[in-house]
């Protein structure tokens, strides 16, 4: 169990593939393989002018190398094979760069990692010429890179995320004192919902990697201070009627803490639907975050009261709320909005909406899907290295395709990948004796079967629509050869994978969440109008904030395109938390209902919570834009969009259409139940 606080794997990367998919599958057939332990690190090297390499300049390369692969043998790297002479490097056909192959073991990762390839380069540049430009890349160097992009990143993210919030409390308290009651707590429960995610990721083999604990505390510190904001909001309210503070506080409790259960157990639900998803990290996520939320309001309700109630209405100094009557319902720039809208519900709900229909639009001018190299927002060495491997040698040397499949059958596979169009060169690179066929179809301890592996170079560029067609093509053929059993992996072979069960899990998630919040809605509001058509302008609002995040993220960020993993989380985040505000809205509003209707209801409810909602909805915002610390584009993204979802939804949805609504259908609204005991107004919606 990692400590509290602790991750120790947070230097590793989401694990996005499915234990079924292809290229993991020949992942475990590959490790029957004699040199199975051990992966190559690519040196490629070229002059700095450009130009084309003397015999001298390939001397020297063969001898950088040589030091590198030596110094990786020393470190016990298995089976290092060192080059001794020019014949181990391959040359471009223009002459102006070479590569070289040095074996990293298998087993190393993340920050041993880390130090091995940092080493290596260090025994590669030690008396290379200066007019020679040497890097180092292939899977290795990237995991190394990706681990060392992490190294600070989540005590980083948890310090400016912690600032971002006591900005924002103060700002919205204005008080030197009770902001940093909410932070200390918050801050207790995210370190206790760390501890409790590293011991259920041992438990449960899920992956508590750096993004899901970064991901994590943003939903602690954002939803956290959320549950604070609304309980202090209606505290501060009570103190307006109450001489007691300790009588206010428990009406406060006994009234707000309903909302927050609800709007919590919402976020909950909906986080555990992604348990059903297929990509490991996803299902990860779903569980540590939702362990994290619920730390998040035991913590608040728990803890927050009685922090509240030794300290007296003195902690809102300098502006301590004293019992004089005051409404805050009935008064405020809240209630004139709210009041305008019902007003003329009609153009202001066409309006807002056709906004959202426009914002949505954004999601047709963007492609979805990010190669290897364009994950992080950092220009590592193993991506320079991989972009130059790529810019002299055919596509698929940078990254090459594997392939594995029954010794017997090696004659009718090595003549299909000969034919196969896309297939630059295909070499057989070594044979093995396993008791398991390579897709695990027969039985061990049967007679053996002798496995024969490819490499295959591709003429598309790694990470390209082009390659994962070849991929999808090259399956297929080898499929129609009879008793091969031939897998084929690689890294665009994981792109394709990755990108597949992504969407199997948009397809199989979304509807479960929508179905998940739903439910809760009904429990909550008792409503079968509200609740069906709260759900459908909260989906129509993260399509909106889908649209237009990913489009600034690409169009003015100058991002490649959308992580395919993107679409997934902000929609659960969009939707679950957007339903938090709808029930601390809603609940207040059938709370009013009942002695001043329902149009009426409603507008008491946006001035007694505009407020707060703009308050938490500003912080939740902030808190997620902080994920833009982290180094990977794919959390940037996320950031981005959920926080302009979020904020569509204070100042969109909350503010105008869901008051428009209630003013169009009026009292039906409630149906089957009958809160609405005052008269509506005589005049019609306009």
């Amino acid at each position: 169990m990692a400590g509290l606080g602790g991750n120790d794997s947070a230097g590793s990367a989401p694990r996005s593939l499915p234990d079924t998919a292809e290229s993991v599958r020949i992942d475990a057939a590959l490790r029957q393989f004699p040199d199975a332990g051990s992966a190559p690190a690519i040196v490629v090297t070229t002059r700095a002018d450009g130009g084309v390499l003397s015999d001298a300049d390939r001397a020297a390369a063969a001898a950088a190398v040589t030091r590198a692969a030596t110094g990786a043998a020393t470190s016990q790297t298995p089976a290092a094979r060192t080059p001794e002479d020019k014949a181990a490097q391959i040359s471009a056909q223009d002459g102006r760069a070479v590569i070289a192959q040095i074996p990293i073991p298998a087993e190393l990762n993340g920050f041993p990692l880390v130090e091995r390839i940092e080493q290596l380069r260090r025994d590669a540049r030690d008396g290379l010429p200066a007019e020679l430009t040497l890097e180092v890349t292939g899977g290795p160097a990237f995991a190394a890179d990706i681990a060392d992009s992490f190294s600070g990143a989540n005590a980083t993210l948890l310090a400016v995320t912690a600032i971002v919030v006591a900005a924002l409390l103060i700002l919205t308290y204005r008080s030197p004192v009770l902001w940093l009651l909410p932070l200390l707590i918050i801050g207790l429960a995210d370190r206790v919902a760390i501890g409790v995610g590293g011991g259920l990721a041992g438990a449960t083999g899920l992956t508590f990697d750096g993004s899901t604990s970064g991901i994590t505390s943003v939903l602690v510190f954002g939803a956290g201070t959320n549950y604070a904001l609304l309980l202090v909001s209606r505290y501060r309210d009570e103190l307006h009627r109450e001489s007691d503070h300790r009588l206010a506080l428990r009406q406060a409790v006994r009234r707000a803490g309903p909302a927050i259960v609800a709007s919590n157990l919402t976020v909950v639900a909906a986080l555990l639907v992604l348990a059903l998803a297929t990509v490991p990290s996803t299902r990860s996520l779903g569980v540590l975050a939702a362990a994290g939320l619920l730390a998040a309001v035991v913590f608040v309700l728990a803890g927050l009261p009685p922090a509240l109630a030794l300290c007296g209405r003195k902690v809102f100094w300098p502006f301590v709320p004293r019992p004089d009557g005051t409404v805050l319902a009935e008064q405020g720039i809240w209630h004139t909005i709210a009041t305008r809208v019902t007003a003329r519900p009609v153009p202001v709900l066409l309006s807002a909406t056709a906004a959202l229909a426009v914002c949505a639009a954004g999601l047709l001018t963007v492609d979805v899907g990010l190669s290897q190299t364009e994950q992080f927002r950092l220009r590592a060495e193993s991506v320079t290295g991989f972009d130059t491997l790529a810019t002299y040698f055919p596509g698929g040397t940078a990254d090459q395709t594997v392939v594995v499949a029954r010794a017997d059958a090696a004659e009718a596979v090595q003549a299909r990948l000969s034919a196969q169009p896309g297939v630059v060169r295909a070499a057989q690179t070594g044979t093995t004796r396993t008791d398991n066929a390579p897709n695990d179809s027969a039985p061990p301890g049967t007679t053996p079967i002798e496995l024969a592996r490819w490499a295959v170079v591709l003429d598309a560029a790694p990470g390209s629509d082009r390659s994962a067609e070849l991929i999808g093509d090259l399956r297929a053929s080898l499929a129609a050869v009879p008793d091969a059993e031939a897998l084929v992996g690689g890294g665009d072979a994981r792109a394709l994978d990755a990108s597949s069960a992504a969407a199997r899990d948009q397809r199989v998630v979304v509807p479960l969440i929508l179905v998940v919040v739903c439910l809760i809605l009904l429990v909550v509001l008792r409503a079968v109008p509200a609740a069906l058509l709260l759900i459908t302008v909260t989906v129509l609002s993260a399509l909106a904030a889908l649209g237009l995040g990913s489009w600034i993220g690409v169009h003015l960020a100058g991002f490649p395109a959308l992580d395919t993993s993107v679409p997934l989380f902000a929609f659960l985040f969009l939707v679950a938390l957007g339903v938090d505000y709808t029930i601390f809205l809603t609940t207040r509003a059938l709370e009013e209902t009942p002695a001043h209707g329902t149009t009426e209801g409603m507008v008491r409810a946006v001035s007694a919570t505009g407020a707060v909602i703009t308050s938490a909805g500003l912080v939740l915002a902030a808190v997620f834009a902080v994920l833009g610390v982290l180094p990977l584009i794919t959390l940037t993204q996320l950031g981005i969009v959920v926080g302009i979802g979020i904020v569509l939804d204070t100042f969109v949805v909350r503010t105008l259409i869901i008051p428009a609504l209630f003013r169009l259908v009026g009292p039906r609204i409630w149906w089957p139940s009958t809160p609405d005991a005052a008269a509506e107004p005589a005049t019609a919606p306009r």
